[in-house]
């Protein structure tokens, strides 16, 4: 880590520097040294963060926060261990629900700095741990049109006639007709108050999104196709290009305000400067292992084991390839890993442009 570059996590619009330390173990609780909130912690308490109430109780302060019952283990640590030193770096005591349950993490002492200080220690802890969590959720505009299902099939068959001879292609590396879309960002939502939550900002882009489409409907062209790396043998994805008819950045402009949004609520986290609006329509994570597909478990490759496909042949014959026109009516707040009666993604919550 660079000392002068430290990494930063963002809580509730507050940036705290995130500071690396050796993991240690403690044998006895003996070994533990206690203090109080200094000086400085006193101070600091006058500018705890408006997202969470002190109050003062007859035996001193007490704050409650909600935490998804997922990251409890991370704030209790091992036996307990990560627990007992926050209550006694900050001279607190810190009660969690039992694992599984949701509820609020409730942290109380008699001073209102150390309160404080917990807090903030609390949320560290659960920020960064969040990071780790795999992705729950992703917004997206979907491609599922007929239209463009019926073109797609269309180049399926085609690229199979003509370049299944060519390494790593076959047919199980194709996207789902149905689940067609371009993914604008990805999140960790992690108990259904926080799937309410991130309902509820969704709602609050369609002001602004209604004043990009001027209250209509987008048009959109799905031609030409791209790959993502640098080797055209080597390819683990193709993507369609998805543009407006009119030849505006209308898509780009919501992609990137969506993303504004939620990165600036907490909800998701920065990759690029501008969304990278693509429609997958190959990928190698797709690719079905026949070992496990005889075993009648999920045939899905991980990232490792993924096995690249030669793409020039397709590039050559189908760079300019037309899947079609439609309309985009929607946004949707996706669940990853579930799919409703059309064959999409389950929906958590969406938005209409017009």
């Amino acid at each position: 880590m660079d000392v002068l570059r430290p990494p930063l996590i963002n809580i509730n619009g507050r940036i705290y520097r995130k500071n690396m330390t050796k993991e240690e173990h403690y044998e006895e609780e003996e070994e533990f040294s206690c203090v109080g909130p200094s000086e400085s912690e006193e101070l600091a308490a006058e500018e705890t963060c408006d997202a969470h109430f002190i109050e003062q109780t007859e035996k001193g302060y007490r704050c409650a926060i909600d935490v998804p019952s997922v990251l409890y283990k991370y704030i209790i640590g091992k036996k307990g261990e990560t627990r007992r030193r926050l209550e006694c770096d900050t001279k607190t005591s810190i009660s969690i629900p039992k694992q599984g349950v949701e509820g609020q993490i409730v942290i109380a002492g008699s001073h209102k700095a150390a309160v404080s200080s917990a807090v903030t220690r609390v949320e560290v802890l659960v920020e960064s741990f969040r990071k780790k969590q795999p992705f729950t959720h992703f917004l997206s505009f979907p491609l599922n049109d007929s239209k463009i299902q019926e073109g797609f099939l269309k180049f399926k068959d085609q690229v199979l006639q003509q370049c299944s001879q060519d390494r790593g292609v076959e047919g199980s590396i194709f996207q789902v007709p149905a689940k067609l879309h371009l993914t604008v960002g990805t999140l960790a939502l992690l108990n259904e108050m926080e799937v309410r939550k991130a309902c509820e900002h969704l709602h609050e882009c369609q002001t602004f999104i209604r004043d990009i489409t001027e209250g209509k409907p987008l048009p959109l062209e799905v031609t030409g196709i791209e790959y993502m790396n640098d080797d055209p043998a080597m390819v683990d994805v193709l993507y369609g290009k998805v543009n407006a008819k009119d030849g505006s950045d209308k898509l780009q402009a919501i992609a990137d305000r969506l993303v504004e949004h939620f990165v600036s609520v907490g909800l998701m986290v920065r990759e690029w400067d501008r969304v990278k609006l693509h429609g997958t329509v190959m990928n190698t994570l797709f690719r079905r292992d026949s070992a496990v597909e005889d075993t009648g478990a999920a045939g899905r490759q991980t990232m490792s084991e993924r096995q690249a496909f030669d793409a020039r042949n397709i590039l050559k014959k189908f760079g300019a390839y037309c899947f079609g026109e439609f309309e985009l009516k929607s946004v949707l707040l996706s669940q990853r890993y579930s799919t409703d009666c059309t064959g999409y993604y389950t929906s958590a919550g969406s938005i209409n442009l017009s």
